[in-house]
């Protein structure tokens, strides 16, 4: 099917664009390859936000190439992991795209740091119709990284948009199942849904723009062991960031309000695309990535009360548990030290992550 973007649509939708006003210099969490071309960009979406991303493509680039989008972690900002990866791949021949999603980064959008189970997933199909305008991109070829939060999101617009031929959701979340489940689904009856919701009606009265969460500063001794990795990738040198949410003041407490009563990923069973479910073995996540890969392939999975028809494409679905890997190890490949110190692991299978695109963009 052919999907060649109309260019005439997109112009206008920039014409429409609300302008941002972009930092310019490098003010990433890595340093920034040598192999790869680098530019600041933005692009419209179809709830009329104006999105920031970073453009990595590259050095030696001659023909259209395939093209990825990535986003994520769910309260981080493109500066971080989604800029990691958007900058490996791009070494590795693929132009690809990080972006701040809707209401966060350098992105538009207010209130600041909302979220929405359909604008979160439009923002992923903005950014497949933005890479398929560009000149040196291939609109047959492209797939999409999803982070933590973003890797439940990615699955989700995986399911919905036919033009994405390949998604790797990277020790991802389902936020819709975290937010009205708990973690574990230790929450998950009817009375924890109903304190909950009376909660967020009394906050909204009450101040609708209050801030809440972010990464627990300072961290109790008692933290479980999974609030500590964030710690200390999300307020140390290692991967602390001015934009990002986690690195400081959180979310707006009603900011996720939407997704504590939806459930998203009810028709990845039919995704007929190329997805790679990869998970560090030692995540406390890892049963939300685990769950989603049986419910895709068989259409059903613990955690799901919905049964569906198995995929009619199991066959380009996989499942990757990395040994040893926390949840945070897959951010940016890990540390054998606190603070980004010691040695790196190298966690992250960057090989096999070329591999899996070029297989599946070609």
């Amino acid at each position: 099917m052919d999907f060649t973007y109309n260019i005439n649509l997109q112009m206008k939708e920039n014409n429409m664009k609300e302008e941002l006003t972009l930092t310019q210099e490098w003010n990433k969490v890595f340093p920034l390859s040598q192999k790869v071309n680098h530019k600041k960009v933005t692009f419209g979406t179809q709830f009329g936000m104006t999105l920031a991303a970073d453009l990595y493509s590259p050095k030696d680039q001659q023909d259209k190439l395939a093209a990825i989008a990535a986003s994520g972690p769910f309260g981080a900002c493109k500066e971080q992991a989604s800029g990691l990866y958007a900058m490996r791949m791009a070494e590795r021949g693929f132009v690809t795209l990080a972006f701040d999603p809707s209401y966060t980064g350098e992105s538009s959008g207010e209130p600041r740091r909302t979220a929405s189970p359909d604008i979160n997933t439009e923002d992923f199909m903005a950014a497949v119709d933005y890479l398929s305008s560009l000149d040196n991109v291939d609109a047959e070829k492209i797939g999409i990284i999803g982070i933590c939060g973003w890797g439940g999101i990615a699955l989700n617009a995986a399911a919905a948009d036919a033009r994405i031929k390949a998604t790797l959701v990277s020790t991802m979340y389902d936020m819709t199942r975290v937010s009205g489940n708990g973690y574990f689904d230790a929450d998950d009856k009817e009375e924890s849904r109903h304190a909950t919701r009376m909660a967020l009606a009394k906050q909204r009265l009450a101040d609708p723009t209050a801030m809440a969460g972010g990464v627990v500063d300072p961290l109790p001794d008692d933290a479980p062991q999974f609030v500590k990795d964030y710690f200390d990738y999300y307020k140390t040198e290692r991967g602390y960031h001015v934009r990002s949410g986690n690195s400081n003041d959180g979310w707006r407490a009603i900011g996720t309000q939407a997704y504590t009563n939806a459930r998203f990923l009810y028709y990845i069973n039919e995704i007929r695309s190329a997805v790679l479910v990869m998970h560090g073995e030692k995540a406390h996540s890892r049963y939300m990535g685990e769950a989603a890969y049986h419910y895709m392939v068989e259409g059903k999975a613990q955690g799901y009360n919905f049964i569906g028809k198995p995929n009619p494409v199991p066959e380009n679905k996989q499942l990757l548990i990395i040994p040893g890997a926390s949840h945070c190890d897959l951010y940016d490949g890990g540390y054998t030290a606190l603070k980004g110190k010691g040695e790196p692991k190298n966690l992250i299978p960057w090989d096999k992550l070329e591999n899996f695109f070029k297989e599946n963009l070609k």
